[in-house]
């Protein structure tokens, strides 16, 4: 299993990381997503997904990784 963990600009509420983890859950090969408000850090887990998928998800979620 992979993990990575993604600076993510913008996140600020519970609606941004409900949007975030719903996108980025979605992406294949993603088993799991943790939003860190405080930190602007999103951790996902999972086998076989790429940072430019994840990248393109947080984008569909309306933020930016950084």
């Amino acid at each position: 299993m992979t993990q990575r963990t993604y600076t993510v600009q913008g996140m600020t509420c519970g609606h941004c990381e409900a949007s975030v983890t719903e996108e980025v859950g979605e992406v294949s090969g993603v088993t799991g997503v943790a939003v860190d408000l405080t930190g602007g850090l999103v951790t996902v887990s999972g086998d076989g997904f790429t940072d430019d998928a994840v990248r393109a998800a947080v984008e569909e979620a309306g933020y930016a990784v950084v």
